[in-house]
């Protein structure tokens, strides 16, 4: 026990002190108003970002070169998450208030699928294995898009307010967090409810699954995250170090950090093994997006432009963190 407690405190103070010298961010001006979304593609090579004036920019990273490639428009409401396709480094999904879905080919000269829902979107996700993308709307509706035949195949309305939805890593399990606090787990395809894990004293807003299958994640109003075990569904951590509530989680490519972030003017990077702080990015406004590059230590996020100054400077903007210089 000793032993294996010293293990992970060396580990903690190697990347205490890798962070030390990859601590520098790059900025990019994305959009015209607030970036809502960021994600990576699954090579780690290219970052889309989402944003309030409707369009999607797509951001190339080759080694420490980090520049914008193009802007796809076509939206004709705000983009308020998007998701890569798990294996498929060219395909990309975005929710929209239009009511639309629309996966994109981003290589050049690629039109959208288009895909109508019922409502204003404002959360989505692409099962692990490639095959369906679940979208919920402000009507705590579920739409589930087979993405081989461009169909919906099937719509689960909710009794309670659903804030975010993800799949587990095997695309068999699907998961919800509540207002009340809680986790659904519902099986997939047939969606038979699982479990209820009663997660937070308040509001459960984000989830995230570790890359590795070994955790998922949950952020709240409470302002605190929990990391559970993903197979016995047992809270094994909390990580309590933000004063507001916890917007958004991402874990890094190997499962050994998690970064999380709120209205507090840090962003958090916990180690998922001990809990300790690792690192901590300064910003100047709430962030509501992060994601971790799924190849490297590379942080993406976007701040909230509602802190900005007069010349709104930051508005539309967006940053990678853990570069050397």
């Amino acid at each position: 026990m000793l032993q294996t407690k010293m293990v992970k405190n060396q580990r903690v103070d190697e990347l205490q002190e890798y962070f030390k010298t990859h601590n520098k961010s790059k900025e990019q001006k994305a959009h015209t108003s607030k970036v809502h979304s960021v994600g990576w593609n699954c090579l780690g090579t290219r970052l889309a970002s989402g944003s309030f004036d409707k369009s999607v920019a797509i951001f190339s990273l080759d080694r420490d070169r980090f520049a914008k490639d193009t802007t796809l428009r076509g939206h004709t409401g705000s983009v308020d998450q998007l998701c890569w396709h798990a294996t498929l480094p060219d395909l990309l999904s975005t929710a929209s208030g239009d009511k639309t879905v629309r996966i994109w080919d981003v290589r050049a000269g690629k039109l959208p699928t288009i895909i109508n829902t019922k409502g204003e979107n404002i959360n989505i996700t692409w099962s692990p294995d490639g095959n369906t993308i679940a979208v919920g709307n402000k009507e705590d509706l579920v739409t589930f898009i087979d993405t081989r035949t461009l169909k919906i195949c099937g719509e689960q309305p909710f009794n309670f307010e659903v804030n975010e939805i993800a799949w587990n890593n095997t695309s068999d399990l699907f998961f919800l967090t509540n207002g009340q606090g809680c986790v659904h787990i519902l099986s997939y395809p047939d969606l038979e409810l699982q479990h209820v894990l009663k997660a937070h004293p308040g509001t459960c807003i984000c989830i995230e699954f570790d890359p590795t299958g070994k955790y998922f994640a949950t952020g709240s109003a409470d302002a605190l995250v929990s990391l559970w075990d993903a197979n016995e569904l047992a809270c094994v951590r909390v990580f309590s170090r933000l004063d507001w509530p916890v917007r958004t989680i991402s874990f890094s490519h190997d499962g050994r950090l998690l970064a999380s972030a709120s209205e507090d003017l840090n962003i958090d990077i916990g180690d998922t093994e001990t809990g300790e702080k690792v690192a901590d990015i300064s910003v100047e406004a709430a962030t509501f997006t992060v994601a971790w590059n799924p190849k490297h230590y590379l942080l993406a996020y976007a701040c909230d432009d509602k802190e900005a100054s007069d010349r709104r400077r930051d508005a539309g903007s967006l940053k990678v963190w853990g570069f050397s210089e």
